[in-house]
């Protein structure tokens, strides 16, 4: 894909959520839906970046595609919460000065991961939730969708099943935990840049947030180590500081990319018993993505233009 007279680095890595995806549960137009998505996303978004756009513009564009996509649980298509609203959490980080924004239970926003920026980039916060990031969002300028916009049968039925499990005292099914959607690139100008937005979880209540808007948990992004974008059962990626234990593990610690998330992600967590996985990229364009997980929607790009789209455990 790269040309060897151009040796601009650049690199981009995606998750659409991680959880019990296994050969045979879904249909083959199902997966070569997915599959062509990916394959999809992952090309424009590393074109992007090969033609010098900034790595905060790419991610944001990129994970629009995403939340625009009912596939996916963000934005349109997200899960419902257990009184069967949605309410959706974001955000975004540069490696450059550690900037970062995020947003937190917020249910009219078409785009969270724009929100998140414009936070990060409009604001002297961090974090914005609720009804004050909704307040923020409409003096920023962001147009007010109808609940209706974020519906999906499929999400609604995921609902439906979930109470029916919990109400009968049963296990819920495990995929209520997972579908977060993410990217992290390099871009042209040698920075790293992390991105996270999600709908959190089947029948989450009381105002649950996980993960993805906690910097440092599902997002975390250094110019120094690297960038992380994580997909899971969030509590316990808040706990273990997923994101931001990796890039340490690199910058204090001298390990490889591959290695610091081999350790947190296949070790920790999995002692821990929390499931999930990242993806990620460091400063020389090398990208990984680990889960401890049946399956991970996953795709990526690394700096010598390898391309890898995956879904099941057993691909490489």
């Amino acid at each position: 894909m790269m040309s060897a007279a151009d040796d601009t680095r650049v690199a981009i890595a995606l998750h659409g959520g991680a959880g019990t995806i296994e050969r045979g549960t879904m249909s083959e137009e199902l997966e070569a839906t997915y599959r062509a998505f990916l394959d999809d996303a992952i090309t424009r978004g590393f074109e992007k970046l090969r033609k010098g756009e900034p790595g905060l513009d790419v991610v944001v564009s990129i994970i629009q595609l995403m939340e625009d996509s009912p596939l996916f649980n963000a934005g349109r298509g997200a899960v419902y919460t257990w009184e069967g609203t949605h309410e959706l959490d974001a955000s975004i980080m540069h490696g450059e000065n550690l900037d970062a924004g995020a947003v937190a239970g917020i249910s009219t926003v078409k785009s969270p991961i724009a929100l998140a920026r414009a936070v990060m980039e409009g604001s002297s916060h961090v974090m914005l939730a609720g009804a004050g990031a909704e307040a923020f969002a409409l003096e920023q300028g962001f147009e007010v969708m109808p609940p209706e916009y974020f519906a999906t049968d499929r999400r609604r039925e995921a609902l439906d099943a979930y109470k029916a499990n919990e109400q009968a005292g049963l296990t819920p099914e495990a995929d209520h935990k997972f579908g977060t959607v993410g990217v992290v690139v390099l871009d042209a100008a040698g920075n790293l840049v992390a991105g996270t937005s999600t709908g959190g979880m089947t029948g989450k209540r009381w105002g649950r947030i996980g993960d993805s808007p906690v910097i440092g948990a599902g997002t975390y992004a250094d110019n120094r180590s690297c960038s992380v974008s994580a997909t899971g059962h969030g509590e316990y990626f808040i706990r273990h500081t997923v994101a931001r234990d990796i890039c340490a593990r690199m910058q204090f610690g001298g390990a490889t990319l591959e290695a610091a998330a081999n350790t947190v992600v296949m070790d920790e967590l999995v002692a821990a018993g929390g499931e999930g996985g990242i993806v990620a990229v460091d400063p020389t364009g090398e990208v990984t993505l680990i889960f401890n997980t049946a399956g991970m929607y996953r795709a990526s790009i690394n700096a010598s233009g390898e391309k890898t789209i995956g879904i099941y455990s057993d691909e490489s």
